[in-house]
């Protein structure tokens, strides 16, 4: 197949899916090696820089999405209904840092470095589609364990877990304070 066909048909299996397509399977539909599409994903999004487009190549770990450019959000505005916004509150930002650096977690898990009941934040974050269960642990009561999502990384803008930030010792020392801090007021309540 041409190059310029394989874009196409890329473009057109990434336009109609919405979602992030594994690049091993856009490997087999325009029938090349993963190598050779990750190099037409590559002068693809390239190319979408260049010329200035309202798309843009959006990767994570092995997939990639066909997504609109974040310059474009302030006209997409205009002609859709403004999207739910997600209120993170400090809360469901804690569970969500401990899930992302932890998992695959229990809830239990959680809740021990939180040191407080984390229910409705792991709901929350469910509904947000933020982190998904990943199985059961083989343990008794077989707890559900939870992860990141996709999403997650869509929303904090990075490709991978691995470009998280490391936590230092002193910040970890520092949450562990805050988190008893909050236990404390909530026994004297």
């Amino acid at each position: 197949m041409k190059r310029t066909r394989a874009e196409a048909v890329i473009e057109a299996v990434l336009f109609t899916m919405g979602e992030s397509v594994e690049i091993s399977r856009l490997a087999e539909v325009i029938e090349t090696d993963v190598k050779t599409t990750k190099e037409i994903l590559k002068q693809m999004e390239e190319r979408y820089a260049r010329e200035d487009r309202g798309i843009t190549l959006a990767r994570f770990d092995s997939a990639v999405q066909l997504c609109t450019k974040d310059d474009m959000y302030e006209y997409l505005v205009k002609i859709a209904k403004t999207p739910r916004k997600m209120t993170l509150t400090d809360t469901v930002l804690e569970t969500l840092s401990i899930i992302a650096y932890k998992q695959p977690v229990t809830r239990v898990e959680v809740e021990r470095v939180r040191g407080v009941n984390c229910d409705h934040a792991i709901n929350k974050l469910l509904e947000y589609d933020l982190i998904m269960e990943l199985g059961r642990l083989d343990a008794p009561g077989r707890p559900l364990l939870f992860g990141t999502t996709e999403q997650f990384l869509r929303c904090f803008g990075v490709r991978s877990l691995e470009e998280l930030p490391e936590l230092n010792p002193v910040q970890v020392e520092e949450f562990k304070q805050q988190a008893e801090a909050e236990v404390q007021l909530q026994l004297e309540v």
